[in-house]
């Protein structure tokens, strides 16, 4: 206000003395003398005053003030640091930078590689006697080659065991893709005691022949395509709905499926500003589950795979929640056990040099039925949610089961 009262007491009566007036330099300030550009070079290639880093444009301004030299000569010195910073780009000190090339990612084809994640219903209130976080989750299974929403089962008691049954009713419905990707939660890969061998979701998928891949961790962009839809269904439909229940949670989660897959514009490469039905009204039709399979496939899949374990006192390790029997001579040392797929069977290696083999427990033979084998590994996943008990009560097995040959060693 004092500048504008100013201003207008100053004008003439005729003058406009309330346009605005720019603070523009009239006059571009002179250029710096060759001698202080040399200067500003010199500190940066040669640190004065014994600095051990190269000096930068803060730096720069700091010892210029104290030149001797400069201050003599009575020279205009730079009072910014971008005038310093660009002296030194100018002069090379300073390389431009890269250009940041895009690699496009080849699209799968529709409908042959998923992507599967939990999603938490977070409105949904804690219950006061019984979960406090994640009570209700939704497992979400996108498609990478059309951003589809596959599926979307929403639970409050999502394991090891029904995601297991949560994803063989997916594959029932819509067919076999050729690869899936996961991250590393528990439900998905095992516990942390045993998250090296495969979790028994893991042995079904790579026994209907599906090819697992699990991402890194601290990874999401590995698994993109879901975690982008999580943030979609965050925002347009919990945030907006907010269900504060199971039923509510079922209800919204289906009707925004259908508008995902149906109406919403998705601006995916792939989908090209449509929604995914759309933009994809005929997909590839999938294989379906087989009747019978080879219970033992997913061994293949591990054919040189090792496991690195210390050896017990009584000369055992754990490997899948059963015992080996290794020797106590190797007590307190680390056994690696290869994985032999053709001999089924586990090649024990101490620094390169083979120790034994031993056959792998747990390994159900001949092919048999599909709902048998789902029977089987439903009771293995369950069996997980009492890891860290006694070995023989892990999977609800009695103990003499567990190796019979260690009772008769004295290790038991």
């Amino acid at each position: 206000m004092k500048k504008w009262r100013k201003r207008i007491r100053a004008a003439p009566e005729e003058d406009q003395a309330l346009h605005s007036r720019s603070r523009a330099r009239l006059h571009p300030p002179p250029k710096l003398d060759p001698q202080v550009i040399d200067q500003v070079l010199a500190i940066r290639d040669a640190p004065p005053e014994h600095l051990q880093r190269v000096p930068g444009p803060k730096a720069i301004l700091y010892y210029l003030a104290r030149d001797p030299l400069l201050q003599a000569s009575g020279l205009r010195l730079p009072h910014s640091s971008r005038t310093i910073w660009l002296i030194l780009q100018a002069a090379g000190r300073i390389p431009p930078r890269g250009q940041r090339v895009h690699h496009p990612v080849e699209r799968p084809a529709p409908m042959s590689s998923w992507q599967l994640d939990f999603k938490d219903v977070s409105t949904v209130p804690a219950d006061p006697d019984g979960k406090q976080q994640h009570v209700v989750e939704v497992l979400d299974i996108v498609d990478v080659g059309t951003s589809l929403l596959v599926d979307a089962q929403v639970r409050p008691d999502f394991t090891a065991e029904t995601t297991l049954t949560a994803v063989v009713q997916t594959l029932r419905t819509n067919g076999l893709p050729a690869q899936i990707t996961v991250d590393r939660d528990p439900r998905f890969v095992g516990g942390g005691h045993q998250a090296d061998f495969p979790a028994p979701l893991l042995r079904v998928l790579h026994c209907l022949g599906i090819q697992v891949t699990i991402c890194p961790p601290q990874r999401p962009d590995k698994n993109a395509f879901v975690e982008r839809y999580h943030r979609t269904f965050e925002q347009e439909c919990l945030r907006v709905q907010r269900p504060s229940d199971l039923a509510s949670a079922h209800t919204v989660t289906a009707t925004f499926r259908q508008h995902y897959n149906q109406e919403r514009p998705n601006q995916a490469l792939s989908c090209g500003n449509q929604p995914p039905a759309v933009a994809f009204p005929e997909l590839p039709v999938l294989p379906a589950l087989p009747a019978t399979v080879d219970p033992d496939r997913w061994l293949d899949v591990l054919h040189g795979e090792r496991y690195v374990r210390k050896v017990r006192t009584n000369g055992t390790v754990t490997v899948d929640n059963r015992l080996y029997y290794i020797d106590r001579h190797w007590a307190g040392r680390y056994v690696s056990l290869c994985v032999d797929a053709p001999s089924r069977a586990f090649s024990v290696e101490y620094r390169e040099e083979a120790i034994k083999q031993l056959p792998i427990r747990g390994l159900l033979g001949d092919p048999m039925p599909l709902s048998a084998y789902l029977d089987v590994m439903t009771q293995a996943a369950r069996g997980q949610a009492v890891a860290g008990r006694p070995i023989g009560q892990q999977l609800r097995l009695p103990l003499e089961t567990v190796d019979t040959s260690l009772t008769e060693r004295g290790t038991m």
